[in-house]
């Protein structure tokens, strides 16, 4: 299959006969790392495959618009997180669950998921994470398994650099005493 660049699939998106096809290279291209990005969010596999589904849904609604001032996966981060973090807040609200008993329920998912692969370490840093308040949590999850750039982190986030390192920071050291008192 062929590599095409970001700006070869938007251009050939631009074009009625070569919309759908361009589309589909974009979904394949980016699919798995949206859908990695979103489970550690709302770690219930059906959950993030249900908002992987609407990142893209939104994302031909709105792509015909995308003036590139962003990269690409940038924009599609963007519309995956939003997407995410309105699922848990609709969860919360569905269910009138305060935000603690929310990630409860994540941490027991998660150790029942038959989908979860990784090790004992594994599940206690996801346990750890889930102690994070959503913002914090999202911080990490896109500096430390995603390895973008806070800058690359401010446009996906809308947020300052310097509150993302702060953000990070904090989040890193709750995740340090997580793991030292387990």
């Amino acid at each position: 299959m062929v590599a095409y660049t970001d700006s070869e699939l938007l251009s050939q998106f631009q074009k009625e006969e070569t919309k759908n096809f361009a589309f589909r290279l974009i979904v394949q291209k980016y699919q798995e790392k949206v859908y990695l990005h979103v489970r550690k969010l709302v770690i219930d596999h059906d959950d993030a495959n249900d908002i992987v589904q609407n990142t893209f849904v939104k994302a031909w609604s709105g792509l015909e618009n995308f003036r590139e001032d962003s990269q690409l996966f940038t924009w599609l981060y963007r519309i995956a997180t939003n997407e995410a973090l309105t699922f848990l807040k609709r969860k919360r609200t569905r269910f009138f669950l305060p935000l603690v008993d929310v990630e409860a329920q994540l941490a027991n998912t998660l150790e029942t998921d038959p989908y979860f692969n990784g090790d004992e370490a594994e599940l206690k840093l996801q346990k750890a994470l889930l102690t994070l308040p959503e913002k914090q949590r999202v911080v990490f999850n896109l500096r430390y398994f995603d390895e973008l750039s806070y800058e690359e982190m401010s446009k996906i986030l809308g947020t300052s650099v310097g509150a993302l390192k702060a953000s990070y920071h904090l989040a890193a050291k709750k995740i340090e005493n997580f793991l030292e008192s387990d």
